[in-house]
């Protein structure tokens, strides 16, 4: 059996500023995803948030890019921005840039990811979501979870995972793609996926497997950036991603070790920072100092002939308290530096920011040095 697994969000309103999301907005995307599910539209959903970022989790058999899906989840967002602007919150429906629905969500400021598959006898399925980052931030953990022998034992020892994966990287200046093997073109791989503000993992194939359809992606992350799509800097990307596991793939412990190191990310205060993704519980995804710093929650399911089962929410775990207490640290350090870099992004990437806009004010002071 064939199911589709999306992850659907949108910033539509944070509460207050762009900590949180209001409890109001997640009733109205329950109330219509109930209705959906009642018409058989959808088999199985789950409402959460990330920070400011109002989340949508749904199983349905519709497959990827679905009209019916995609309008589902525009209306959800356009009747919580309804909400959002009669509340008064902050930044109401940033996220959506168009006044009309033209068939798909994408393009349209909310970040989709999402994946058709053929059900095993037991699927697991985490989606992780982030606030206040971009895209590239997903690229260290899935390179950990997917290609690193130190993260993942059983490409070592167990049989079925043993030959690797397939990387599809996108290039998101030039929007082109290339697929990329590991580990024999490791180094090509980890020589794009470094430089995170332009070359994105966007989704993961086995390889060589037996249990799974080589054609069928094992991982896909969100990858619209708002401001490529908006012309300026109009939020932070906040992305999304969906990791199948056990069963001829990475265990989940192992999926759940690619975030124990709270690396640097992009985004932050005003998207214009860097600073350390903290793993933490849906409790805890509130972003506070300094509009963070940047979080990430994994909610894992397991998935029956489209039906999700409750949730677990893996990070909420003391397992992961030397992780927190090692991003607090981080965060110390790296606000120490204030206006500075490498805590302020570089000029390169602050090019749809409003620091153009202090250029433009102050250039006709600038003179030439003789």
């Amino acid at each position: 059996m064939k199911t589709t697994f999306s992850i659907i969000k949108a910033d539509v309103g944070g509460w207050p500023g762009h900590a949180l999301v209001h409890p109001e907005l997640e009733k109205i995307a329950n109330k219509k995803l109930i209705e959906a599910k009642r018409s058989n539209l959808i088999k199985s959903f789950h409402v959460t948030h990330c920070g400011d970022d109002l989340e949508l989790i749904m199983a349905h058999s519709n497959g990827v890019d679905s009209k019916e899906i995609h309008g589902l989840a525009w209306d959800s967002f356009c009747e919580a921005t309804e909400k959002a602007r009669d509340l008064g919150l902050y930044g109401a429906g940033q996220d959506l840039l168009s006044d009309a629905f033209s068939g798909n969500i994408k393009g349209m400021g909310p970040g989709v990811a999402e994946m058709e598959f053929t059900e095993r006898k037991a699927e697991p399925i985490i989606a992780f979501m982030m606030d206040k980052t971009e895209p590239g931030a997903f690229n260290f953990p899935i390179f950990k979870i997917f290609a690193d022998p130190f993260n993942t034992a059983g490409l070592i020892i167990d049989p079925s995972i043993h030959d690797g994966f397939v990387f599809e990287i996108w290039d998101i200046q030039e929007h082109k793609n290339v697929f990329l093997k590991s580990p024999e073109e490791m180094y090509d791989l980890l020589a794009l996926i470094g430089a995170k503000s332009r070359f994105v993992v966007k989704r993961v194939f086995p390889k060589n497997s037996s249990k799974l359809d080589s054609k069928e992606p094992v991982s896909v992350i969100s990858t619209e950036k708002l401001y490529q799509i908006a012309g300026e800097y109009v939020g932070k990307d906040d992305p999304v991603c969906a990791v199948r596991a056990q069963s001829g793939l990475p265990a989940v412990g192992e999926v759940l070790e690619g975030f124990s190191h709270g690396h640097l990310v992009s985004g932050w205060m005003r998207g214009s920072h860097n600073g350390p993704l903290m793993p933490v519980s849906v409790k805890d995804a509130k972003c506070t100092r300094f509009d963070g710093p940047p979080r990430v929650t994994a909610l894992g399911f397991q998935l029956k002939n489209g039906i999700l089962t409750d949730p677990v929410d893996l990070f909420d775990d003391p397992a992961f308290d030397s992780v927190r207490v090692q991003s607090q640290k981080i965060t110390e350090y790296m606000r120490m530096h204030g206006p500075f870099e490498p805590h302020r992004l570089p000029m390169a990437d602050m090019e749809y920011t409003t620091l153009p806009k202090v250029m433009k004010k102050l250039g006709s002071r600038f003179k030439p040095v003789k």
